[in-house]
């Protein structure tokens, strides 16, 4: 299982997001044969980012959504929901995620959580 992760996150640094995404989805496929899901949510947000990246926002939203299930206080999966959600053209929705990430993981204090642009969608990490 290391092995492949290292494959899919190599394929991730390079740009290849699909390509990542289909490696990182067996990857959590399987990690939930084993359950609890404790210790997957590097895996499973590096997921959610690799459908970001891809344009599979819908997919990214359910991922990040389940991450958050497990763990609220995710600061990083705060952050990807609600630019998944910007890019996504829901704003609304997207506002109460990005302060959650900001308090919880100082995202905006520290210059990593720019500021709301619609026209980029604020792609996360």
């Amino acid at each position: 299982m290391a092995e492949r992760y290292e494959r899919a996150r190599g394929l991730f640094e390079h740009g290849e997001y699909q390509a990542a995404a289909e490696e990182l989805s067996v990857l959590v496929d399987e990690s939930a044969l084993e359950p609890p899901l404790h210790g997957t949510t590097e895996l499973r947000l590096l997921l959610a980012r690799a459908y970001y990246h891809s344009a599979q926002l819908g997919r990214a939203e359910a991922v990040v959504r389940a991450v958050l299930v497990d763990d609220p206080d995710e600061a990083y999966a705060n952050l990807v929901l609600g630019r998944t959600l910007q890019r996504l053209g829901r704003h609304g929705e997207a506002r109460p995620h990005l302060a959650m990430a900001e308090l919880l993981g100082g995202y905006a204090g520290s210059g990593r959580l720019p500021r709301e642009d619609p026209d980029d969608g604020g792609a996360p990490g």
